[in-house]
Order: structure tokens, then C-alpha cells, then sequence
């Protein structure tokens, strides 16, 4: 989760086709830049009853507020706790592997031995989020507890009508202080993806570019949701596994190139935006959005 947004919410076989895609960049609306062609690897097919998201399609990601569609948008994110977007594809953000912030007592305090914690009994925290506190995945005991308790918002997605859900901060491993493995969060991964695949939901692995091929092949998710995959040279890691069923999203504040060289590089997803950090609604200060 490398965006600075707070939300407030509670795969299976692929075929690949080779196709060729060429974009160019927008700014809610057309652009001059010249599209660069790329020669890549499509998802034709994944798991029956399951529809994926439009790949290479423009995508507003609206986790800090929902606001009127681009008229060239054909797929949006939402957080859980708003309404999909009409008449377009539309995903459901979902923080899987923390605690969302003010949720302290359903955590910390009705299940702590679901709360990781140090030798000391701590709480172990995101050291980014010092309001989130890091889910416990290291049994079989926790992560199916879990996986209900979060399932609840992957049902709510559901109910409202969102196509697919993507599921935030994978990666806890690598902030557990060695008290979790890939193994344990790929596991519950696996929980998660089922529950959105028996409501014919698609389950977008969020980051965590280094589990290669693990994400799709064991835990079964469908298609990856990537921030910043460009300014850490990281897109072609999600490519090898994934084709163009990956959605990127670059940051205004941290941009490795203008966007409109990003938007004619080969090296890009085929969806790829821009976002102000702080993913503010349309009309709020610092609300910026373009898409190739």
C-alpha cells in the first residue's frame, strides 16, 4: 500500500493470447502523445463464471472518494464501503491483511490473538500506518477466523453488484519482524480469492511484485493492481505472471518521467493512470487524474 489514502471498509487456470496494444496518454480526454506499440500477453480465460476487468481500457481509481466517470473510463475502484460506478467495470477495495483505522475494538480488543504481536505483547503496527495494526496469518486457526471476518466485506462487495475485488496489503511479511511467512499470507490469500470466486467476483493481487508466479498459481488471483510498478521498474515482473492483466497506477508526486512519456513507453501495463497521492474526489485540492 504505498498511497497515502485511508478507506474505511470493515484463481485459477489463465490462457494467454499474444495481441499487440498501443495507448496514448489523457487528461479526462484525448492527447497528442504518440502511442508506443507493445507486443504482449492478454488473459483470454480464467475461472469459470468469473468476468475480468477490460485490460488496457482507461481505470480511475477513486479509493478517497467516489465521483462522476470519465466518459472514456470502462473501469473503476471504489472502496467497500461505497456504491460501484454505473455502467462500468467496477472493483472493490479491500485491506485483507491489516486493520482499517478506528476499527481498534473489533481487532485489538474482541479478537486480539488475531493481532500480531511482539515478545513483549505489543501490537505490531505498519510502521507507515501507526493506525493499522498487522493481522496475525501465521495458523490455520487465525487465517480462517480472518478470512471470515474480512470475507464479510468481500460479501458486501458482492451484494452491491462490484465485478471484482482487490485485496490491500499482501505484503505484511516483510513488516512482521520475522513473525510471518509468504506461505502464511498467500494461505489466507487463498481463502480470500475463494470467497470472491464463489460470488463470481475476479480477485486482484494488490503489489507485491516479488511472489512471481505464487499469487496466481496458489492463492488464485486473477489479476494484479500495482502502484508505481513503472518508478520501480517493477511492471515487467507483474507482466510475466499476469500478461496485461495488470492495472498501474503512478503517483504525481513521484514520477520517474513526465506521464506523457510513461503513457508512450512500452515498458507500461496497458492500463496505466495517474493519481495525487492522496486520491482526493474530483474537485477537491490536489485531485489529479489523467490515463493513457
Amino acid at each position: 500500500m504505498r498511497s497515502s489514502i485511508k478507506t474505511l471498509s470493515a484463481g485459477g487456470v489463465t490462457a494467454f493470447t499474444v495481441v499487440v496494444l498501443a495507448a496514448g496518454c489523457a487528461s479526462n480526454g484525448s492527447s497528442d502523445a504518440m502511442p508506443t506499440p507493445t507486443p504482449s500477453y492478454v488473459i483470454t480465460a480464467a475461472v469459470d463464471g468469473v468476468t475480468l476487468p477490460p485490460f488496457g481500457e482507461p481505470a480511475d481509481y477513486q479509493l478517497g472518494g467516489s465521483y462522476d466517470v470519465d466518459d472514456a473510463v470502462k473501469m473503476v475502484a471504489r472502496d467497500s464501503t461505497s456504491e460501484p460506478a454505473e455502467g462500468v467495470y467496477s472493483i472493490c477495495y479491500v485491506n485483507g491483511f491489516q486493520s482499517q483505522p478506528g476499527d481498534d475494538e473489533r481487532w485489538n480488543i474482541d479478537n486480539p490473538d488475531l493481532v500480531l504481536r511482539d515478545d513483549a505483547g505489543h501490537a505490531i503496527i505498519d510502521p507507515n500506518w501507526p493506525d493499522e495494526f498487522i493481522l496475525d496469518t501465521s495458523s490455520p486457526e487465525k487465517r480462517q477466523r480472518i478470512s471470515r471476518m474480512i470475507g464479510a466485506s468481500i460479501e458486501i462487495c458482492a451484494d452491491k453488484g462490484f465485478d471484482a475485488v482487490e485485496i490491500d496489503n499482501l505484503d505484511t511479511y516483510s513488516r512482521s519482524e520475522g513473525r510471518l511467512s509468504v506461505d502464511d499470507n498467500l494461505a489466507l490469500a487463498k481463502l480470500f480469492a475463494d470467497r470472491a470466486h464463489g460470488r463470481a467476483m475476479a480477485i486482484g493481487q494488490k503489489n507485491s511484485a516479488e511472489l512471481g508466479e505464487r499469487g496466481r498459481t496458489e492463492a488464485g488471483f486473477d489479476f494484479a493492481v500495482t502502484e508505481e510498478c513503472v518508478r520501480f521498474e517493477e511492471c515487467g515482473a507483474y507482466a510475466e505472471v499476469y500478461g496485461d492483466a495488470v492495472i498501474d497506477i503512478e503517483y504525481t508526486d513521484d514520477l520517474s518521467a513526465p506521464f506523457d512519456e510513461i503513457c508512450a513507453s512500452g515498458d507500461r501495463p496497458a492500463t496505466t493512470i495517474l493519481r495525487d497521492r492522496n486520491l482526493v474526489a474530483e474537485n477537491e485540492p490536489g485531485h489529479a487524474f489523467e490515463h493513457c
